[in-house]
């Protein structure tokens, strides 16, 4: 594999949506159903937007929500089974938390379901107090 030809992009212009979906039917267990209306809602309201290509292919994404100085939540990381493994989902997220919306939030949140040691050796810690939910019916 060769990866002089990744990059990362901040710009939303740069989402093929398509591409996006697809990634998620094949890297995304939570996010195989998702049609393509709710992800550009998504995008839309979601500041920053990290997209990684290996030349056109989309094959990483992550997204996050912020007021730009107390919180922030990281959603939909996600880089494609090919080229887990290579480093690239950790510069991902480090992406996201460099991007000036970010970098002076004092908590970042996220949620993962199988990814806590990879989310720990970038920084993040297990807080197990904080967590609620209310769904929708």
């Amino acid at each position: 594999m060769n990866l002089t030809q990744i990059k990362f992009s901040v710009s939303k212009s740069d989402i093929d949506i398509n591409q996006l979906q697809e990634l998620f039917n094949v890297a995304a267990f939570w996010a195989k159903e998702r049609n393509i209306e709710d992800l550009e809602i998504a995008i839309a309201n979601s500041e920053p937007v990290v997209t990684v290509k290996d030349g056109e292919k989309i094959i990483g994404f992550a997204r996050a929500t912020s007021d730009g100085i107390y919180r922030a939540t990281i959603w939909d990381v996600v880089i494609h089974p090919e080229y887990q493994g290579t480093g690239l989902g950790s510069k991902l997220v480090e992406t996201v938390l460099s991007h000036p919306r970010m970098s002076r939030v004092e908590r970042t949140y996220l949620m993962t379901t199988h990814q806590q040691k990879f989310y720990q050796k970038i920084g993040f810690q297990a807080n197990s107090s904080t967590t609620m939910v209310l769904e929708l019916a």
